[in-house]
């Protein structure tokens, strides 16, 4: 079975873990401070506060930033629910405004329409790898005094016009297993403020200015030495991981465009390509059932939008580009551990199912 994710972990990774556990630093400490260091020179700002994960990063950004009861958020109703679970558990509303048909990002020219009086953030999801259109939704953001937040939890190394994500608001990225680079679990959060950076930091720590010095309450959200060791040997790797996705996504293209809608990307966007999703209008369940028969696994992200969630039940909004979508996505494998035949076998597989 050709698989949709393949974590690449190796020697450099095995053996910078056995370095922290065999110093007995594991808790906070100067892997984590490089990672942060050199993660933050990635997406060319001042400041990254690493975290326990993608969903901690987006849940202390927005509390960092003064979000909460009573207060609105506009963000995209297709993603993974933890993009607008984040909203809700700080107390402010999430404002779902539909997305882009051919990218599958949330629609700039919707967003203004959605604004009102409790608006206080934007909070983009770079879906897939893919920027959305930043350089619109931050001129919005001016005009109407609010935050942006970045949901790039898929879009490590993603840029738009060579301008990293992460660096146009304040930006969100999560290390899980599946991800473009991981250290199994994981996030950070990354800021050209230092006030936002500093109240991140004292959040994810319990509050705490100077140990045992807590000037608010807050929340055990760190991400450990052993973690940050993984992740600095995944950062030496990110380069060479990212180029050979956006390859293998080339090659997939070049052999499915004319037979299925295949992914889009903006000029001046760079697209990493977390996932690779066509479109199939007709049939999608039935494609995924005959692909895994065939030995190519997929996935679909995601088959429910989150206004239509059980969770989200009130939310009484029709969103139509978000709906439809859900019954079409389909992931095909795209990872960097994907071998020359596999990639064939995968392109040949799904052609064989086009009309």
């Amino acid at each position: 079975m050709i698989p949709i994710a393949r974590p690449l972990l190796g020697e450099e990774e095995q053996n910078a873990a056995l370095r922290v556990l065999a110093s007995g630093q594991l808790s906070q400490g100067g892997q984590v401070e490089a990672f942060e260091r050199r993660f933050a020179a990635l997406c060319q700002v001042t400041e990254a506060v690493a975290t326990s994960s993608g969903t901690a990063a987006l849940h202390l950004a927005l509390l960092a930033h003064g979000i909460g009861a009573g207060d609105e958020v506009i963000t995209t109703p297709f993603s993974f629910a933890a993009s607008a679970n984040v909203i809700r558990l700080v107390g402010a509303h999430p404002v779902f405004v539909d997305i882009e048909p051919d990218t599958c990002n949330l629609d700039a020219d919707r967003v203004e329409a959605a604004i009102t009086a409790r608006t206080r953030a934007i909070l983009p999801v770079h879906l897939y790898g893919n920027p959305c259109a930043m350089r619109e939704l931050c001129a919005i953001a001016g005009a109407y005094r609010l935050t942006v937040v970045e949901d790039a939890c898929q879009a490590h190394g993603a840029a738009v016009d060579g301008q990293p994500v992460g660096g146009f608001g304040t930006g969100c990225f999560s290390f899980y297993s599946t991800k473009n680079m991981t250290m199994g679990e994981g996030g950070i959060v990354t800021t050209s403020d230092p006030e936002i950076a500093e109240r991140i930091r004292r959040l994810r720590n319990h509050g705490q200015s100077r140990r045992y010095h807590h000037v608010e309450v807050g929340y055990n959200l760190r991400l450990t030495e052993v973690q940050a060791s993984v992740g600095l040997a995944q950062l030496d790797r990110l380069p060479g991981l990212t180029e050979q996705r956006i390859a293998n996504a080339a090659y997939l293209t070049g052999r499915l465009r004319g037979s299925v809608p295949t992914p889009v990307v903006r000029p001046g966007h760079r697209h990493v390509f977390h996932h690779y999703t066509i479109r199939v209008p007709r049939g999608r369940d039935r494609w995924a059932e005959a692909l895994w028969e065939r030995g190519v696994a997929t996935a679909v992200h995601y088959p429910l939008p989150i206004h239509q969630q059980p969770a989200y039940l009130g939310y009484e909004v029709t969103l139509p580009e978000a709906e439809q979508a859900a019954t079409e996505v389909l992931s095909l494998p795209v990872h960097p551990g994907l071998s020359p035949d596999e990639l064939d076998t995968v392109a040949t597989e799904v052609l064989a199912l086009c009309p």
